[in-house]
């Protein structure tokens, strides 16, 4: 039984001692069992950090049997990444509960989170608020479609910059930047930098990045923890290199 908060408590206490983390990010409509148990030994095998588990849509009911077979393999956290309320399980150890600040549509920032809040107290799952941020990818994705909003343009960096601020100030205590599934370009270390050195939040960033080096660019720009999941899926991105990436920018506690 992993302790209440203990998700959250060790994303912090990563960021304060200045270690990065990777998370790899797992669609249940798009993997198997077999599929899933090859993962996971790759990730046990990689050291990677957590598992986060979700995806734009829900084609099928087969999410807690993947966060199941997790459990059953390793110790690695899994953490929820919803697309929709629905996809909610009291198997997964904590929920990134995702509040779009990015766009202007009243339903992902709030109107979502009223329908499925009572569902959520239920589960006892640990809740994370999360300021989520779709940054323009290149190229449309699930997200800014089934959002019906804008993402941010990718060069405009004062304007993640504020958005990011203004989430930490209405509480939100992670900030995740994303360029979304299958994106052309991934967010630019400037707009990372910029982002980073202004909130005192965890900041997670994801989206187009299939490569080790490009990996290693972004967290040494400031992000906390690399999320990778299309690029897995596809075979493009090695786990085990892409984990080393991360895991070996040198550890400097923050001033």
């Amino acid at each position: 039984m992993i302790p209440a908060n203990a998700i959250y408590t060790s994303l912090t206490a990563q960021k304060q001692a200045g270690r990065k983390s990777f998370a790899v990010l797992i669609d249940p409509d798009k993997t198997n069992p077999a599929a899933l148990e090859k993962l996971i030994g790759q990730s046990v095998d990689a050291g990677v950090d957590y598992f986060f588990m979700g995806g734009s849509l829900v084609l099928t009911d087969n999410l807690d049997e993947c966060i199941l077979q997790i459990k059953r393999s390793c110790d690695i956290p899994v953490v929820l990444f919803p697309g929709h309320p629905s996809q909610l399980s009291r198997h997964a150890d904590a929920l990134l509960y995702l509040s779009l600040i990015s766009g202007r549509n009243a339903d992902l920032l709030i109107g979502q989170h009223v329908i499925s809040a009572p569902a959520v107290r239920q589960s006892g799952v640990e809740v994370i608020a999360t300021g989520y941020m779709v940054i323009d990818g290149g190229t449309p994705t699930a997200v800014s479609y089934m959002s019906n909003a804008a993402p941010i343009p990718a060069n405009k960096d004062d304007i993640a910059l504020c958005t990011a601020m203004a989430g930490e100030m209405l509480g939100k205590r992670v900030i995740y930047m994303d360029a979304g599934s299958g994106a052309r370009q991934t967010i630019s270390e400037s707009m990372i930098a910029r982002v980073a050195a202004h909130i005192s939040v965890p900041l997670i960033v994801g989206g187009g990045i299939k490569d080790p080096e490009k990996a290693y660019r972004n967290c040494k720009a400031g992000a906390d923890v690399i999320v990778v999941g299309n690029a897995i899926e596809k075979g493009e991105a090695p786990v085990r290199e892409i984990a080393a990436a991360v895991h070996s920018l040198p550890v400097s506690t923050p001033a």
